[in-house]
């Protein structure tokens, strides 16, 4: 499943909501930034470095991949998301919409949601509530926000099977359980019939 939405938006936690109801496999990104205290290999990243990085896009070994403010990659490892998959598993995406697109092109049958705020305004003022970055940060993260559902929600757009507005935590929650519940129950039926 791909989840897509701004910073700030709810979508980790509506994925932890149903976290247990699904068990859902994460997918770790790779990345050529350096790694932080915290972080742990494979983990919470593939740690890279740029050449490596660039290799395995010659390779064909990410689903997508992206160059960030003109300073590091990330990517979605193709191998570890396909092994899940395999396995029988949910496998979460939380990418941003080019990064959608470009695994849409690579896996058609994939799931998209895309996670909206009941307005620019309250997306701009839990930016601001998070109290995590420095204004010019919230900003920058602000204004690729308003792109991102610009985008997202254009006309003929078929990267994302649904909309979800995080306006109430409870009710988009019920309502990312459902759709999930319906996407399954048609596999299992396609499957079965």
């Amino acid at each position: 499943m791909i989840i897509s939405g701004p910073s700030g938006v709810g979508k980790t936690t509506l994925i932890e909501r149903l976290h247990d109801k699904f068990d859902f496999a994460f997918s770790v990104s790779a990345t050529t930034r350096a790694r932080t205290e915290k972080e742990r290999e494979g983990v919470d990243y593939f740690f890279l470095d740029e050449p490596t990085f660039k290799r395995w896009i010659s390779e064909g070994r990410f689903l997508e991949y992206a160059h960030v403010f003109d300073k590091y990659w990330y990517g979605t490892p193709r191998q570890p998301v396909q092994e899940q998959l395999d396995a029988g598993r949910i496998v979460v995406l939380d990418i941003e919409v080019q990064g959608a697109e470009q695994v849409r092109a690579h896996m058609p049958d994939s799931f998209g949601v895309f996670v909206l705020p009941p307005s620019e305004e309250e997306l701009h003022q839990r930016l601001i509530d998070r109290k995590r970055d420095a204004p010019e940060v919230i900003e920058r993260r602000f204004a690729q926000a308003r792109e991102e559902i610009a985008i997202a929600t254009a006309a003929g757009q078929h990267t994302y099977d649904a909309h979800i507005v995080n306006d109430d935590l409870d009710r988009a929650t019920q309502e990312l359980d459902r759709l999930l519940t319906e996407r399954l129950d048609r596999i299992a039926g396609s499957a079965g019939g």
